[in-house]
């Protein structure tokens, strides 16, 4: 789905996931399926997309080494060969490193990669769930300013205190805090300074 939303005249379409980190995950699990088993499925929910294709991860290789550089290879190298020449594919041992990139540059949660059900799968989150909040360092109070902002576009420093009954200096340090890791974004200055959430 996309959002519209317009900017002047023009109108702008934004999606729901970075079309990058979809198309990457999409060509792994052609790439490295193991073709004698089930075919690739893609699961929609309302809070993530989650990719799964039959096999496993070479020798040597664990889930953790695909967060970053990784050598490459694939399950299946002719239809890899065929898809690197094709330009489908920007470079070898990059693919799940430009997935992770994609969604966080745009400020969605960082997908998790999973060894599961005899293949392997990446979910794609469109939002953070409250245990992803709190594994980001998010205490009770800013939680629930998050999902106020999900209801509501911005939020203050007088209404973080209202619905968090607390101070203004509390208030004030639990929103820079926010900023910092990117859940929040700061607009405009002094009194009329207010947050919005980033795609969180």
């Amino acid at each position: 789905m996309s959002p519209i939303s317009y900017e002047g005249l023009y109108r702008v379409e934004k999606w729901e996931y970075p079309y990058k980190a979809v198309r990457e995950a999409i060509i792994n699990a052609i790439v490295h399926r193991d073709y004698s088993g089930a075919p690739v499925q893609i699961s929609v929910y309302d809070d993530k997309i989650m990719i799964w294709n039959e096999g496993k991860l070479p020798e040597g290789i664990s889930i953790e080494d695909l967060k970053q550089k990784h050598s490459s290879r694939p399950y299946n190298p002719t239809i890899a060969s065929v898809f690197f020449k094709g330009g489908l594919i920007e470079a070898w041992g990059r693919g799940t490193i430009n997935i992770i990139s994609e969604c966080v540059k745009v400020g969605l949660p960082e997908p998790i990669f999973e060894s599961v059900f005899g293949g392997i799968s990446v979910k794609l989150f469109k939002s953070y769930t409250e245990k992803q909040l709190i594994e980001k360092g998010l205490n009770e109070r800013q939680i629930k300013a998050v999902f106020y902002c999900r209801e509501n576009e911005f939020i203050n420093n007088s209404t973080y205190q209202l619905i968090c009954e607390t101070s203004e200096r509390t208030a004030t340090r639990d929103l820079e805090f926010l900023v910092e890791v990117g859940v929040f974004e700061k607009l405009g200055e002094k009194k009329g300074t207010k947050y919005k959430l980033i795609r969180a």
